[in-house]
């Protein structure tokens, strides 16, 4: 059987599990009163991700906190972000433990963000074997590649999309090098993140399928239009800077061996786990 690895964005998957629980208006709790909802859908996109991939090795990746080194290069990346619902807080810990009960190992680096650790893991593990990476965030389209796919959760329970380069192309008009490119040009609101101003999705795909990438607009400015031209000189510092903080580090400092990933949980040690959180509709589903 050809191997491979699914490389899991922890947080990710956490709060649309949690957000889609809330949104039936109820909150999983054991007895003692413990929130679990976050980690019990957790459970079920993994477990099914794994039943509908069938992938050799999985591991996780985590944000460990919200200073990273994009934060020291912009203090308004992410500030936008809402605070965590009182509701989480417990579950950041205990999704890990799950996670770690499952004999999948829980990777995240001080100052690095789960995407730069995927990108690192992807780029390592990609010249031996596929890799698929199970995300909801579009930032890790920038990562596909001949052996690298991004498998995207859509809305509804089981529901995928899987991007190689060619849907990408299909879908957004873009190569994935140029996924960078575009969010430098457009920014990202849920990062906080401006790009130029008054540049749009539809006018940066265009100019990137003329001229290839940044660099070559800023080198064929003048053949561009003159509105857009003004716009982007305007705005040539946050351009350059956009662009690095939309750029996926794949040089983490990081240690993680192909056999610690290997997916073969203990039935047992899972089960205890299980029984711990009262998550009894998924014990029939421990492999």
């Amino acid at each position: 059987m050809s191997q491979s690895i699914m490389l899991v964005d922890g947080m990710a998957l956490l709060f649309r599990a949690y957000y889609g629980s809330v949104f039936g208006g109820s909150v999983r709790r054991t007895k003692a009163g413990l929130p679990v909802n976050a980690v019990y859908g957790f459970v079920r996109y993994l477990f099914d991700a794994v039943r509908t991939y069938n992938p050799t090795h999985v591991a996780c990746c985590w944000d460990l906190g919200s200073r990273t080194f994009r934060t020291e290069q912009f203090p308004q990346y992410k500030a936008n972000r809402p605070e965590a619902p009182d509701d989480m807080l417990p579950q950041f810990d205990l999704v890990k433990e799950v996670v770690e009960s499952m004999g999948v190992p829980n990777i995240g680096v001080p100052g690095f963000e789960a995407d730069d650790c995927i990108g690192t893991l992807a780029r390592k593990f990609g010249e031996e074997m596929d890799v698929l990476i199970f995300t909801g965030d579009h930032d890790l389209l920038q990562l596909v590649s001949d052996r690298v796919r991004v498998m995207m959760l859509k809305k509804g329970f089981g529901n995928y999309i899987v991007y190689d380069a060619e849907l990408l192309l299909s879908e957004k008009g873009v190569t994935p090098a140029q996924m960078i490119d575009l969010k430098g040009l457009i920014g990202d609101s849920s990062d906080n993140y401006p790009g130029v101003k008054g540049v749009g999705d539809k006018t940066a795909v265009k100019l990137l399928a003329e001229f290839g990438s940044i660099d070559g607009i800023l080198n064929n400015l003048e053949r561009t239009p003159a509105s857009v031209r003004t716009k982007i000189e305007a705005d040539l510092d946050m351009l350059h800077l956009c662009r690095e903080l939309a750029t996926i580090r794949c040089d983490v400092p990081l240690e993680c061996s192909l056999d610690e990933c290997r997916w073969t949980p203990d039935a047992e040690t899972v089960r205890q786990k299980f029984e711990e959180l009262e998550f009894r509709s998924l014990m029939k589903e421990i492999v």
